[in-house]
């Protein structure tokens, strides 16, 4: 089971078995609401912000008529600057959330794996006229007998191309007239901001083709490997957008889309809450940008290979930990432990040495705050950077604030370790 930290709430893949367990809501009238046809009146009242000027008084009745009793004095100007226009033509944005449906649902497939254990049912979309499809790593895995159905009712096999447990992608490819497949475009997950609208399609609970709709509600956020190293937790390396569109069991390995009907990134968990695991409206795709780099290399090598820095790092940097190490910053990545012989070792990055109060910790270590001249502010930020941007043998310039003095470090990127799988 994942935990993400700090908000204590659990997320949980949205693969689902084929056997459903019925669920019912009740019909119980929720508590704490008022019923605004017995609000019998309510009083406004506003004072102008001048000395002597009069009341203006706003009284909101029943009818929904609002009656004035007093005008504010003349040489008063009203704000007339709205963030938000004053009339949204809805007729119209329904019918480009239509048209937005019916473009892309052709490239969404439903993706049924059959196993021992009963199988999973999820979904993907059309990466390309080659016939690849992309989804998650945790609705196929390495099974062996996975179906694809497409819009139009075909269904066909579909061979696993590549996995990758660590961003919890997979790449399949299917044997049908390249007419059929109907690739979604790519959007830039950099450019994608909160606020934005985004849907999301995909076979929640195997209702095949459904759409639902919300807003970004945050960018960069980072969810754990499904890989870990050495015993430990893993590097963490899945940069997500987060949405409150509704995803459900089911829509897993789907595509996020923004109002283009550009994916902007893959559906791949959810944050639920008590012991029924109830949706919260806390949703997680992963960034597009991130699945393009990866996809890329699944379809061409059939593996993607990890750079590896060779280092371990407090997660955040708070002012206590701050002030214990003696640190002029309060961001940036911390070393706390260096790999023997690897590429960090090699280049001459230190690890703190002398102990402190905060357990696991020890001051004198460097303090990397850049990369390639890209502020870093933690580990996350650094790792991100690497995976999108570095291979193993590619080099990179540390910005290093070593005691009180600032350096520059040059480091010779290697391949990270291999690592085993733990479940989700």
């Amino acid at each position: 089971m994942k935990r993400i930290a700090p908000l204590k709430i659990k997320a949980i893949v949205l693969a689902f078995g084929i056997t459903l367990a019925a669920c019912s809501t009740s019909g119980k009238t929720p508590s704490g609401i008022t019923n605004p046809d017995l609000v019998a009146e309510a009083e406004v009242t506003a004072a102008v912000n001048q000395p002597g000027a009069p009341l203006a008084t706003v009284t909101a009745e029943p009818t929904n008529k609002l009656k004035e009793t007093a005008t504010p004095p003349p040489n008063i100007t009203l704000a007339t600057n709205k963030i938000l226009p004053e009339h949204v033509d809805l007729r119209s944005f329904q019918d480009d959330l239509v048209r937005l449906y019916e473009a892309a649902s052709p490239g969404v497939v439903s993706i049924r794996v059959l196993s021992l254990d009963g199988g999973t049912l999820g979904s993907g979309f059309v990466y390309d006229k080659d016939g690849h499809i992309v989804t998650n790593y945790h609705v196929v895995r390495t099974e062996s007998d996975v179906e694809v159905t497409f819009s139009t009712g075909i269904k066909t096999n579909a061979r696993i191309i590549g996995v990758d447990p660590d961003s919890d992608l997979a790449v399949l490819k299917v044997d049908i007239p390249f007419q059929e497949l109907v690739p979604l475009p790519l959007g830039d997950s950099d450019e994608v901001k909160v606020g934005q609208f985004a849907a999301a399609i995909g076979n929640p609970f195997g209702l095949e083709g459904a759409m639902t709709f919300g807003i970004v509600s945050g960018t960069g956020r980072i969810l754990r490997s499904l890989s870990s190293a050495y015993g430990r937790s893993s590097t963490s390396v899945v940069e997500t957008i987060q949405t409150d569109a509704a995803i459900n069991p089911g829509n897993s390995g789907g595509p996020l889309l923004n109002l283009d009907g550009e994916v902007i990134g893959v559906n791949e968990s959810i944050a639920t809450s008590g012991a029924d695991r109830h949706y919260i409206g806390v949703g997680f795709a992963i960034s597009i940008n991130f699945v393009k780099r990866i996809a890329s290399a699944l379809i061409q090598e059939g593996e993607f290979i990890y750079p590896y820095l060779g280092i371990s790092s407090v997660d955040e940097l708070s002012i206590f930990t701050q002030e214990t190490l003696g640190l002029l910053h309060s961001s940036g990545v911390y070393i706390t432990d260096v790999m023997l012989d690897g590429p960090a070792d090699q280049a001459g990055l230190q690890a703190g040495t002398q102990e402190t109060d905060i357990h696991g910790v020890r001051a004198g270590g460097d303090l990397i705050y850049a990369v390639d001249g890209h502020p870093v502010k933690d580990f996350n930020e650094l790792t991100n950077y690497l995976i999108k941007n570095k291979s193993p043998g590619d080099e990179v310039e540390l910005t290093v604030l070593r005691m009180d003095q600032v350096i520059k470090i040059v480091v010779t990127l290697g391949r990270r370790p291999i690592e085993k799988i733990e479940e989700r």
